[in-house]
């Protein structure tokens, strides 16, 4: 069972050929046989009561297309019941009174939760390894990293374990670590999915999505998942684009006549020559389905990684203010005085990576940087989505849709560049842009590379587009889904 899709489990339940206590069942033994370290918390009789529910809506005919169906979510969406970690000793027992609204639309279709799953703390991390909780393996080679910060998400779906996860993308934390396990994963537009209940670490940047097997999969769970809430602020209304919809809609739309933008600084140097293979590979595909490739510049590309690390830390030293050892999560056992609780508090909840970024963030803010630093990676990020805009906006767009790379090589090893922050940075250069832009983009596999030491290990191919144009990136990501079989192969012993 855990090697069918979302919507063949979906056609099993709903013909009763398995009930939903037996799917959960499956998943569950699985995740306990389990050595990857991708699950935070797990609690079997939680699971049973939500599959029997399930169950129950069969029974009544009021099950819809994902009741049943087995989910997991990243340990950054708070949930009644599980731990709400943030993959961080400053939350390490906290267990949230209420569910975020994404874990809560999913609940409402009927889905039926496994559990939490790893990730870096507080999402800062392009590797996994930065979780209080220890890292997460990558199922096809266990001496690689899954990515970060959805790393959990990503390895769960790779190895097996959930036919759907749930991730966030600040950076590219749902794309890059789809990329490095070879599954397929999307962040919609800024405000397209809900952030409430969403542990926050970048406002302007965080952004939910799914990750699952297929673009078909996460189509389906994308419709669910999208829409206005107006308990986020920054959620699209609905006259900004914030509407409930089909995001399958256009999965049979031909790709006749696709323009594809491949952007020259998306192919220098840095980009290892096993990672550019497969995906020039994959371009040349798209060519034989009709598509048209066509040269583009995205000229600020490489500014995207000094805006970010200042915009995000900016945002995250805002935002991790909160936790103060005062009203929840870890407080020092011993102090001389409230100041001295705060400090002690902090700098033993708190992980390396955490702090790093505070530190810079609350510098950039200072009064005396704020205009040489934070204001200016601002402008900085304008000019990168007016870069996006020259492309795919308007009567004059040269292009339909971008790809190229998620990132410049293939998982690295565990423990490689742990004493390098600047290193696991500069692997972020190929999805930073259009989290600072607020465009979608996704990460569909599309070969493999070979590792420094071991086998090979997947490569994933991004396609960007405009605003709004989700449908239409998981109708292209079909169409190549259709004609390849990378998304269907799963590690050794899965």
């Amino acid at each position: 069972m855990h090697t069918k899709t979302i919507k063949q489990l979906s056609t099993l339940l709903h013909a009763r050929e398995i009930c939903a206590v037996e799917l959960a069942t499956h998943f569950l033994d699985r995740i306990e046989g389990s050595d990857l370290n991708a699950f935070l918390h797990v609690d079997r009789a939680l699971t049973l009561a939500q599959a029997a529910a399930a169950d129950a809506r069969f029974a009544d005919g009021t099950a819809g297309a994902l009741t049943g169906i087995p989910i997991a979510h990243k340990d950054i969406f708070v949930t009644r019941g599980w731990r709400s970690t943030a993959g961080s000793k400053m939350l390490a027992n906290y267990t949230s009174p209420f569910d975020a609204t994404v874990v809560e639309k999913f609940n409402a279709a009927g889905m039926v939760t496994l559990g939490k799953l790893n990730c870096d703390e507080f999402a800062m991390g392009s590797s996994n390894q930065n979780s209080a909780f220890g890292a997460v393996k990558n199922p096809w080679d266990k001496q690689a990293v899954p990515g970060g910060s959805s790393g959990g998400s990503a390895a769960a779906v790779a190895a097996r374990l959930a036919p759907a996860v749930t991730g966030t993308d600040t950076g590219g934390s749902i794309r890059q670590p789809a990329s490095f396990c070879g599954v397929t994963g999307i962040k919609p537009t800024y405000g397209r999915v809900s952030r409430f209940g969403m542990i926050a670490f970048a406002s302007s940047l965080d952004q939910g999505g799914p990750i699952a097997a297929s673009a078909e999969d996460c189509a389906l769970l994308l419709s669910h998942m999208a829409g206005f809430d107006a308990r986020d602020s920054t959620s699209l209304t609905p006259q900004q684009g914030g509407i409930d919809e089909d995001f399958s809609r256009e999965l049979a739309s031909p790709l006749t006549g696709l323009r594809i933008g491949v952007p020259r600084e998306y192919f220098g140097a840095g980009l290892a020559g096993d990672v550019e293979l497969a995906v020039r590979a994959a371009l040349e595909h798209y060519v034989t389905l009709g598509a048209v490739l066509v040269d583009i510049s995205l000229p600020n590309t490489a500014l995207s990684i000094p805006a970010y690390y200042m915009i995000a830390p900016a945002e995250a030293s805002s935002n991790l203010s909160r936790f103060d050892g005062v009203r929840y999560g870890h407080r020092a056992s011993a102090y001389k005085d409230l100041q001295d609780m705060y400090k002690k508090s902090r700098a033993e909840g708190f992980g390396a990576e955490v702090q790093r970024r505070i530190m810079v963030g609350t510098y950039v803010l200072c009064h005396g940087y704020y205009d040489a630093y934070y204001l200016k990676a601002q402008k900085i990020r304008r000019l990168i989505a007016q870069d996006f805009a020259a492309v795919l906006a308007g009567p004059n767009a040269t292009c339909d849709v971008i790809m190229g790379p998620v990132a410049p090589t293939v998982a690295w090893d565990l423990g490689d560049k742990t004493d390098d922050p600047v290193a696991n940075y500069l692997a972020d250069i190929y999805t930073l842009s259009t989290s600072l832009a607020g465009l979608p983009g996704m990460s569909i596999p599309c070969g493999f590379g070979q590792g420094e030491k071991n086998g090979a290990r997947p490569v994933g191919l991004q396609l960007i587009g405009n605003y709004f144009t989700e449908a239409k990136l998981l109708g292209i990501a079909h169409q190549y889904q259709l004609t390849t079989d990378w998304h269907l192969r799963a590690p050794a012993g899965i």
